[in-house]
């Protein structure tokens, strides 16, 4: 086996992880016949590329959203609504009644705001309901139907459980930024960029180093180790998602009328 060494920059991972989650075969079943439903989410804004062959306003497609150094919320008024597909098609259903309609080879897509060393996705709530994953985790896991999270290595903290019992709406007193509670997800299959490779290419991933300056802030270092046809399919994979421009900010304009811990002037 043989090695080779990348380095992704944030928007280069969502990309990547994009490409692989729509080549699952889970999805590709559901693209036949069956719903998937893409929640708002960054990382989700690629996946609707990928899906549906067109460009999105990725920053619009969220809820909430964490840029310019606090946990904050995206516009009401410019927000994408979530996609759905049903038999590969996009309609106009409302994605909470057609998650009700899911059975085991649906999928649900939702993103993450942290993942841990045990596998544990957790999803920041700023609404009082749990929001998305609080409606939609109950039917989905119930069901056994297919929960994927795309998400990026950018996100790894020790321990989402931890984090979780520490955190609440209601009982965080101060601080700066949108008051949230974090739920743990255990269900479902999460794609990191380690598996996005996988997937792809076949390769063997080890995470490097992570980080950097002048626009690779939160980028990862890979070694991808396989053999020589793995690595060129992997490293031409790598080049073509190359270049990848950043996100846009899209915060809500402060004060809003949501509640705050210490919201910005203007």
């Amino acid at each position: 086996m043989k090695r080779a060494l990348v380095t992704l920059t944030v928007s280069e991972s969502k990309r990547l992880i994009a490409r692989s989650v729509v080549s699952l075969p889970e999805i590709q079943k559901a693209r036949e016949k069956g719903y998937i439903i893409v929640a708002g989410g960054t990382t989700n804004g690629y996946v609707v590329e990928e899906l549906i062959g067109e460009k999105i306003a990725k920053e619009k497609y969220t809820a909430g959203i964490i840029c310019g150094g606090r946990a904050c919320i995206t516009p009401e008024e410019t927000r994408i609504a979530p996609v759905v597909l049903k038999d590969g098609k996009m309609v106009t259903e409302d994605w909470t009644e057609a998650v009700n309609r899911f059975g085991r080879d649906d999928v649900f897509i939702k993103g993450a705001s942290a993942i841990d060393f045990d596998g544990v996705a957790g999803v920041l709530m700023a609404s009082p309901a749990g929001g998305t994953i609080g409606k939609a985790l109950p039917i989905v896991s119930a069901r056994g139907s297919h929960l994927i999270i795309p998400v990026g290595l950018e996100k790894l903290i020790p321990s989402v459980p931890e984090a979780a019992n520490l955190m609440g709406i209601d009982v965080l007193e101060q601080g700066i930024g949108k008051k949230v509670g974090l739920m743990c997800v255990d269900y479902g299959e999460l794609i990191t960029e380690i598996e996005a490779l996988e997937i792809l290419a076949g390769v063997d991933v080890i995470p490097a180093a992570a980080g950097g300056v002048g626009g690779t802030e939160g980028g990862q270092t890979l070694i991808l180790i396989g053999d020589d046809e793995e690595l060129e399919d992997a490293l031409e994979i790598v080049k073509g998602i190359k270049g990848e421009p950043p996100l846009l900010d899209n915060k809500t304009a402060c004060p809003c009328s949501s509640p705050c811990m210490q919201p910005l002037e203007g």
